[in-house]
């Protein structure tokens, strides 16, 4: 179905791009009376049906986006020896080369293979004094950071910082969606974890396809929520409840965000954690920035209590997020075997 000419009007799901609705959430970052349920009952029904979303009337500037573009351009153009330099450390900050992590959580994979891709990941960005990182906790290393690269810290910082305070905004809107109060997720969130991760996707052929080579093989992320900036070269792929692989096309101005196996956890599987894979045969390099945004790494995960009753029970035991993040790392990211 076709997107509407012009602006999207209202927080209304106005219209959907191959079943993937598109949702206006101006009305609620303005505050608006009513804005907030009526978002609430959007993500509601994304959430359970699809598991991914647009988002227009956002408030991330245009400008802010492209430098960061321009920035995973310019790093990824970087020589390989220069990037190794920051090769991953423990805590999955720096330079993930070509071939460097493999989707090994992800049941869909019966023979899952080094995905074609390469990253630079930062984390939330950690007072060198703060006690776990001082005390030298798994997941608190500090980032790393190319040298004579000017402004690429500064852009790379900003735009986690803006990503951050947006994501927050949104959190009221997720917890009244499953029947918790707004204000339930602050103390979970009270220094989130976020993470940037800035890909270069190569392009491929059909025979990796073939072959079962991806930019990214099917998987579902392991966070709460993410959202993806996309360039103008198409490649993601979503799997629908058809069990059918469906495009997820670039539209201007828009986020694509999906919700993740925490979120999943926390809503006793109403909510869906959607598989999806990324296939770059589009002829030129693909360059993708999602922005993952998770709770800190000391909240307990466990079904919320409207989400279970006598005829849905609760399926998951309580869990530390911190645990769970440090289990996904160690299965797919081959510079975490070292550190299992």
């Amino acid at each position: 179905m076709a997107i509407r000419q012009g602006p999207i009007g209202g927080s209304a799901v106005d219209q959907t791009r191959d079943g993937i609705p598109i949702l206006d959430i101006s009305d609620h970052l303005a505050g608006k009376s009513g804005a907030l349920d009526a978002l609430a009952s959007e993500i509601r029904s994304a959430l359970k049906n699809v598991g991914f979303f647009y988002i227009a009337g956002h408030p991330i500037s245009t400008n802010l986006i492209e430098r960061m573009f321009e920035e995973t351009k310019r790093f990824h153009a970087l020589p390989v020896e220069t990037k190794m330099k920051i090769h991953l450390n423990r805590s999955n900050n720096g330079y993930m080369p070509l071939k460097g992590h493999a989707q090994r959580h992800s049941t869909l994979n019966k023979n899952p293979k080094p995905n074609e891709n390469e990253s630079f990941f930062a984390r939330r960005e950690r007072d060198p004094e703060d006690p776990d990182v001082k005390a030298g906790k798994d997941l608190r290393d500090p980032n790393q950071w190319p040298e004579n690269l000017p402004g690429f810290k500064e852009t790379v910082l900003e735009y986690m910082t803006t990503m951050e305070a947006f994501s927050l905004h949104l959190l009221p809107a997720y917890a009244v969606a499953f029947g918790a109060a707004p204000d339930y997720f602050e103390p979970y969130f009270s220094e989130s974890e976020t993470t940037v991760r800035m890909i270069h996707y190569p392009t491929a052929s059909q025979t990796d396809h073939a072959e079962n080579i991806f930019g990214t093989a099917p998987h579902t992320d392991r966070n709460f929520s993410t959202f993806l900036a996309q360039s103008n070269v198409p490649g993601l792929q979503i799997l629908t409840a058809k069990g059918e692989w469906i495009p997820a096309p670039v539209i201007s101005g828009t986020y694509l965000v999906n919700s993740g196996d925490t979120l999943r956890r926390w809503t006793n599987d109403r909510f869906l954690s959607t598989a999806h894979r990324v296939f770059n045969d589009s002829g030129v390099d693909r360059y993708s920035i999602p922005f993952f945004h998770a709770p800190n790494l000391t909240a307990s995960i466990k079904p919320l209590a409207s989400c279970v009753d006598a005829t849905h029970p609760a399926k998951y035991p309580d869990v530390v997020y911190e645990d769970m993040q440090i289990e996904f790392l160690n299965k797919n990211y081959f510079n975490r075997q070292k550190h299992a």
